[in-house]
């Protein structure tokens, strides 16, 4: 059984950095592509980045193109979302979602989800 769960969320104000973790749970974490997601309040679940199952692949979403950097330490069984220069508009709750396949951007597309964590961008 696959589980992520998510941490790092929390408060910080505009122009600040904060970094979220996904640790995840089973035997089979090289073999999972990972990535996170984000919801705003009143919003559609958007994707936010993702990273290929052997790291070599990373895509982002424009929005955040240059200021967020996934990555993933085997090791640990873990991928991180390093967020840099915030803004308010990247309120939102930071979902993890991993899947044993390739890279895409649509929610159907990932299997296996996080609780998620709330990220607060104060202006």
């Amino acid at each position: 059984q696959v589980q992520p769960v998510e941490s790092g969320g929390g408060l910080v104000q505009a122009g600040g950095s904060l970094r979220l973790s996904c640790a995840v749970s089973g035997l089979t974490y090289r073999s999972l592509a990972m990535a996170w997601f984000r919801q705003g309040a009143g919003k559609e679940r958007e994707f936010v980045a993702g990273i290929s199952w052997s790291g070599s692949s990373t895509y982002y979403a424009d929005s955040v193109k240059g200021r967020f950097t996934i990555f993933r330490d085997d090791l640990r069984a873990t991928a991180y979302l390093q967020m840099m220069n915030l803004k308010s508009d990247d309120t939102a709750i930071y979902y993890c979602a991993a899947h044993r396949g390739g890279l895409g951007r649509g929610i159907d597309e990932w299997t296996y989800w996080g609780q998620g964590t709330q990220v607060t961008v104060s202006s």
